[in-house]
């Protein structure tokens, strides 16, 4: 099996990349998004070392974002509980698809955890900053400061470029991002 990690900025494009390759994806992001749903656990967890913020559940991302924008301590302790649950996921997503060609991690901090395996593929989505801007503006929970939180999270562009195999410009537009695929894919096997 193929493994491919997915890295770029925030809004860069990751999760839409990783689709458009066309096989298993494991998503992060809807990872931490269900488990703030359907987990009773992480919440039991989060509630016991953030009771000020986080009081009900299912869990409200208004109660994650008002804990990490009061103290910087709070985004620790809410990545240490959350990282734990994802990398058993993975693990059951890796397992499961064990028997597949190619899998893609769409995981935002795979450097940063070191969730990468050595042989894995890095894939960097290189997207030009104004068309980020624009994206990230019009998601419904856009919060400036919470970006600039999990930006200091994340290792440097330049770094991650540095560490991929291959780049991919993501203009956004479905057909050029499936050519760019098709090159590395056909690098690859």
């Amino acid at each position: 099996m193929i493994r491919i990690g997915i890295l770029g900025d925030i809004g860069s494009g990751k999760s839409f990349v990783s689709k458009v390759f066309g096989y298993p994806v494991f998503n992060a992001d809807y990872e931490v998004s269900k488990l703030y749903k359907k987990d009773k656990e992480i919440f039991i967890k989060l509630n016991k070392k953030l009771p000020k913020y986080i009081f009900k559940f299912p869990i409200d991302k208004n109660e994650i974002t008002s804990a990490i924008l009061s103290n910087k301590n709070n985004l620790k302790k809410i990545v240490k509980i959350i990282h734990k649950e994802i990398k058993k996921k993975m693990k059951l997503f890796l397992k499961k698809n064990k028997h597949k060609k190619i899998v893609i991690l769409d995981i935002p901090l795979l450097l940063e955890n070191k969730i990468n395996d050595k042989k894995d593929i890095l894939i960097f989505v290189d997207s030009k900053k104004k068309d980020i801007e624009k994206r990230l503006i019009k998601r419904k929970n856009f919060d400036r400061k919470l970006f600039n939180k999990f930006k200091k999270l994340q290792l440097p562009s330049f770094y991650k470029m540095r560490k991929s195999h291959f780049i991919i410009k993501n203009d956004f537009k479905k057909q050029s991002v499936k050519n760019e695929i098709k090159n590395i894919l056909k690098k690859i096997l």
